[in-house]
């Protein structure tokens, strides 16, 4: 008999946990989930306005926060990523405040917050494969919004189990009804909630618009050496740039420096060099990579050859996050050259041999090994230019 009693003992399901075992870690995960937010949004934010930032996450090609928040699909309907988990969690929050109540424990909110759990997980396995399979890189703060959003729908689920909800469409009936009860505090944040909402949709200012200063007839440029240059005709300072049009620190930078001479152009000179990353023609790289940089290159190049470099220069970083197909009628279209005398531009011998020399260059004689390269009186910096050696040159 003792035997039977403790094999029927045993094969009883074990009695839930009190309540807080499982309230307080939903709490700690939320509250996880919009710090990770804050930070990826603060990390996209300098990104794209901040020229020496790199967050801590950009360990290699593969594991890369900066390269997930550079790519476009880092903008949902306006507005970045990570802003929209701030206000996605924070609403968690807030719901969490209901489910803590005496008559609120067993029964209220999980219902709801499965339901919203259960997106927030279906949209991270749908950033999780455009970080596969499109940007070919991971967040690793990304990557714990992920767990986090998992974490919360498990909880969820569990909770839901643990208290014996109703069935799931009728306890999210009477989650909302239950909200109801307490109108006069989810009236008012509910209307915050949506009205921050509305605005971010119609306002959120577009940082990320990276565009060149419009190229005045007042700023010398001209061509030294097939290289072409922009700035003083008797600099103080020369700063050579060897660039990819895939690279957007190449972009970020060259604005900077573009902008840098729009406001000393008696000061400074900028010689444009190239420098694709691209494995079709550069030795370092030995596998896919910035695909396409090569040919943009050769665009740049023959601009050159046509005293058009700057116009086409412009237009190529515009274009860089594009990874589709080049379309040279609109490339012609947008720098003022003629359609019909670039048919041969991609196999012009003599253009692939500059490009060629420029990346030579670049690795026998500069030692680049990435991209954006400076050299600065025979001395070459790579990724950004210290701020000491630009000071002296822009003191008012």
């Amino acid at each position: 008999m003792f035997i039977i009693r403790l094999f029927k003992k045993l094969n009883q399901p074990a009695p839930p946990l009190p309540y807080p075992f499982y309230f307080f870690p939903v709490i700690i995960l939320a509250l996880t989930g919009f710090f990770d937010s804050v930070y990826l949004a603060v990390s996209h934010y300098r990104n794209y306005v901040d020229m020496g930032y790199q967050s801590f996450c950009a360990i290699s090609r593969a594991i890369n926060c900066d390269t997930v928040s550079q790519s476009p699909y880092s903008i949902f309907l306006g507005v970045p990523v990570p802003v929209w988990g701030i206000m996605s969690y924070g609403f968690v929050l807030f719901l969490l405040a209901f489910a803590w109540p005496a008559e609120g424990r067993r029964k209220r909110i999980w219902s709801l917050l499965l339901l919203i759990s259960f997106a927030f997980s279906i949209y991270s396995l749908v950033l999780a494969l455009i970080s596969s399979y499109l940007i070919h890189s991971y967040c690793i703060m990304c990557i714990l919004s992920y767990a986090v959003n998992l974490a919360l729908l498990f909880y969820a689920w569990i909770i839901r189990k643990r208290f014996a909800c109703e069935s799931f469409f009728t306890a999210i009936k009477l989650d909302i009804q239950y909200l109801l009860n307490f109108s006069k505090i989810t009236a008012p944040v509910s209307a915050v909630f949506a009205a921050s909402v509305l605005t971010m949709l119609l306002a959120f200012p577009p940082y990320w618009n990276m565009d060149p200063p419009v190229l005045s007839t007042d700023i010398s440029t001209g061509v030294e050496n097939a290289h072409p240059w922009i700035g003083a005709e008797h600099p103080e300072l020369v700063i050579t740039e060897f660039t990819d049009y895939r690279c957007f620190q190449c972009k970020k930078m060259h604005y900077f420096l573009r902008r840098l001479i729009e406001s000393h152009p008696d000061k400074i000179r900028l010689i444009h060099r190239h420098f694709p990353m691209d494995n079709f023609i550069n030795p370092l790289v030995k596998e896919p990579f910035h695909t396409g940089s090569a040919k943009l290159s050769m665009l740049g190049i023959f601009a050159t050859e046509k005293g058009k470099f700057w116009e086409m220069n412009d237009y190529l970083f515009k274009i860089s996050q594009d990874t589709g197909a080049l379309n040279i009628r609109n490339a012609a279209e947008n720098t003022g050259l003629k359609f019909e005398d670039m048919h041969n531009v991609f196999s012009d011998g003599w253009l692939w041999n500059i490009l060629w020399k420029d990346i030579k260059d670049g690795i026998e004689i500069h030692h680049l090994t990435g991209t954006p390269g400076y050299v600065i009186n025979g001395q070459t910096y790579l990724g950004q230019i210290p701020a000491d050696i630009l000071k002296p040159y822009i003191k008012e």
